[in-house]
């Protein structure tokens, strides 16, 4: 199995007779997917997804890919193929559309429309197309090919790259569900006849690879619904992902059985789910969905609302409601489902709203208590399938921590296929097809890029470590007057700190000493700002992490008489 290293170097120039994947994101997390493939002279896209801040990334947003390897060849793109509308697959469409608006995107009918919504609130029009499975598409040197796949959204597209430097069946998020709701399996027929006519390069979903077995079917689901709307005396706050149609819909038929009307709250959910409706995807009996403001005129059961917020999320509405900063009020009685997986790095977020709406007096019910929530990825069994049906020549992991993609690659080598073709990489690793042989050739920086508020990477990740020590350490500011002809401090030190226990006056042993260090520098000719703010930074640090081990940030400001 091929290593990408950090002390890789970049990548040669790529051969003509070359085919080159550059994944930007997805590899050693989950989220914001994007892959670059390359080919005589001209680039194409699949996927350009965000990724979700954890906790020790204060004040982010979202994650981007980072763009950089491509930024000064946007004119080579020929064209980005969607595989399915999910945020940590689209998300990041925006912001890459803002350096070239005309790149062809190719999608799905729910997928386009969905980031067409999207777009709409960031005030961008693309140039879409829309494609159907096994529909058969060109852009510049790459010929596409669009196979049906199972996933957790409606709609979700493999895709099938064929250039003359050799083919890539990338299968996107999917699963092998053998009962789906809409009837739309995955099209293990399509994924056998690209076997047998030749997959250079097979691009997995990684994400279950530690599971074993086969992913329980989505119809599992409703009865585990059905016990809880029937138990439920109050209210029901049904919390989802705003793009889980099919989840969505069985809470809809639910809730018709038992006579509750249904809410939607989340931007992103009533978007989302108003494009799903107007496509045909969502269906709603007549008199089911209310508004928001009708709410107060139904008693507590015969009210469902399902909302944002699976994942803890602070500004979605269920966070929201768990730290009592909503409309709506939940009390005892009410009952709250968690319909979704926990993302990794969302557990601590997660606990805090399950804990906020438990002391509210909630029941909740979550994917550790009943079975509510399928996984949308193919767990062990179902990718050994896959190997064994297309017979791939070389294999790479995608979308997934380094755990999945290990185990991943663990299973295609059970399957026979060769060690040495196996490609193990993360975000920034360079691989070349060349004759049939895949190979880890380079890396490209592939760093996060950060959206916080209006600023797109402008957030380094010393201002991160500034923010963590903010919100562990405090902050303490210290005013100097110096005379530097004197020699003397006229004024000070005056010392305010914030994030203590303790008041101001206790920090005033520390003001004689750091009234000495600054004369003593100005006495050996010290008179510089900035090194005279260096000398109390540190004479303050010292103490403070001395007394009270603590490390916070520190703010010395001099000023010369």
């Amino acid at each position: 199995m091929t290593h990408a290293h950090p002390e890789l170097g970049l990548p040669p120039e790529l051969p003509a007779n070359g085919l080159r994947v550059v994944p930007l994101g997805g590899l050693g997390e989950i989220g914001r997917n994007m892959t670059v493939f390359e080919h005589a002279g001209r680039l194409l896209i699949v996927d350009c997804g965000v990724l979700f801040p954890e906790d020790s990334q204060p004040g982010v947003d979202l994650i981007l890919p980072d763009f950089d390897f491509i930024r000064d060849r946007l004119h080579l793109i020929d064209g980005m193929v969607l595989t399915h509308a999910h945020e940590d697959h689209i998300g990041a469409v925006p912001y890459l559309l803002r350096e070239r608006q005309d790149i062809p995107i190719y999608g799905s009918q729910l997928t386009l429309a969905m980031l067409e919504a999207k777009l709409k609130e960031h005030r961008i029009k693309a140039s879409t197309i829309e494609v159907v499975e096994g529909q058969i598409s060109k852009a510049g040197p790459f010929t596409l090919e669009f196979v049906a796949v199972n996933h957790s959204i409606p709609d979700a597209l493999a895709v099938f790259i064929e250039t003359a430097a050799g083919t890539v069946l990338h299968t996107g998020d999917f699963k092998m569900d053998q009962l789906p709701l809409d009837g739309r399996t995955t099209d293990l027929r399509a994924f056998a006849r690209l076997g047998e006519r030749g997959v250079d390069m097979f691009l997995v979903d990684s994400t279950n690879a530690e599971v074993p077995g086969f992913v329980p079917s989505e119809r599992e689901i409703e009865p585990a619904l059905e016990r809880v709307f029937t138990s439920a005396k109050g209210r029901i706050v049904i919390a989802s992902f705003a793009s889980h149609v099919h989840r969505v819909q069985q809470m809809i038929d639910v809730a018709h059985r038992h006579n509750r009307k249904v809410a939607f709250f989340g931007r992103s959910m009533v978007r989302n789910m108003g494009v799903a409706r107007d496509l045909g995807y969502l269906t709603i009996p007549g008199g089911l969905l209310v508004a928001s403001d009708q709410l107060g005129e139904l008693p507590d059961d015969q009210v469902v609302l399902v909302c944002t917020g699976s994942q803890g999320e602070p500004m979605a509405a269920l966070s929201r409601i768990a730290n009592n900063d909503h409309q709506i009020k939940i009390g005892p009685g009410d009952t709250v489902i968690l319909a979704s997986s926990l993302i990794p790095g969302n557990e601590n977020a997660v606990s805090r709203v399950i804990n906020g709406l438990t002391r509210l007096g909630a029941k909740v019910v979550h994917k550790g208590n009943a079975t509510v929530h399928v996984s949308g990825h193919a767990a062990a069994g179902e990718l050994l399938y896959c190997y064994n049906i297309v017979q791939p020549r070389n294999v790479m992991p995608v979308h997934g921590e380094p755990r999945h993609l290990k185990a991943n690659a663990e299973l295609a080598l059970a399957t026979g296929v060769p060690a040495e073709r196996i490609i193990l990489t993360l975000d920034g690793g360079v691989v070349d097809l060349i004759d049939g042989k895949a190979s880890v050739v380079g890396a490209v920086p592939c760093g996060f890029v950060y959206v916080d508020g209006a600023s797109v990477g402008d957030l380094t990740e010393s201002s991160l470590k500034d923010r963590r020590v903010l919100g562990t350490e405090g902050i303490i500011t210290c005013f100097v007057v110096v005379d530097s002809v004197e020699g003397k401090v006229t004024a000070g030190p005056e010392i305010q700190a914030r994030g203590f226990v303790e008041d101001d006056a206790a920090f005033d042993p520390v003001v004689t000493k750091i009234r000495q260090a600054v004369e003593d520098a100005l006495r050996e000719g010290t008179t510089d700002q900035y090194a005279l703010q260096q000398v109390v930074r540190r004479t303050l640090g010292r103490w403070v992490n001395d007394q009270h081990r603590r490390r916070p940030m520190i703010v010395p400001v001099v000023i010369e008489a």
